[in-house]
């Protein structure tokens, strides 16, 4: 009987050190297998393949499994189930609504509003402008400075009482969000 046999069944038997003492005799292999699972998955995953082996680890040794374990084959078949699980749950989170799944990343500096604009763009600006009061009236605020008048950040910032840094971050978040919702008029979604 091997080694990771042996500590299997000891942790079948609730032995508190068995879990601590069988990791080091399965780690590689597990992050072997992360290393596999994780090269499936899209390019720039926030999922580590350590990440991957300790949450994996976690749940098949945690405190409050009730697993019983047939050897060291069922062992890592049930790791390879359980990193499969976690990422799958990693792709749902990501996909929430709530978590902003169905939008599309757009690069703030891409995102140019350009001078002078034909009567129907600064017309779905103008819409897209009203609901910004709406979220963010300090927001719509420094885009009308901005965009409208033409002062910088740090001089919509001086005109509104505001520090650089503060007009810096509403410029930021204003200007994608007009750029969706200009977007989703054309599409007609509103």
């Amino acid at each position: 009987m091997s080694d990771v046999t042996q500590l299997l069944e000891a942790i079948d038997r609730s032995d508190p050190k068995a879990a601590g003492e069988l990791l080091p005799l399965v780690y590689q292999e597990l992050r072997r297998l992360a290393a596999h699972k994780m090269a499936a998955e899209a390019p720039g995953h926030t999922l580590q393949p350590t990440a991957l082996v300790h949450e994996a680890y976690l749940r098949l040794t945690g405190a409050g499994t009730s697993q019983r374990w047939d050897g060291r084959a069922h062992f890592f078949a049930a790791a390879a189930e359980a990193m499969r699980r976690i990422l799958v749950e990693s792709a749902r989170r990501k996909r929430r609504l709530k978590h902003g799944g169905q939008l599309e990343r757009v690069d703030v500096d891409a995102v140019d509003l350009p001078l002078p604009m034909p009567d129907d763009e600064l017309l779905a600006l103008d819409e897209a402008l009203n609901r910004l009061a709406t979220v963010d009236a300090r927001a719509a605020e420094v885009v009308k400075l901005c965009f409208f008048v033409g002062l910088t950040q740090e001089q919509a910032a001086k005109e509104l009482g505001l520090s650089r840094a503060t007009a810096e971050r509403l410029w930021s978040f204003a200007r994608p969000w007009l750029f969706r919702e200009i977007e989703k008029n054309r599409a007609g979604g509103r």
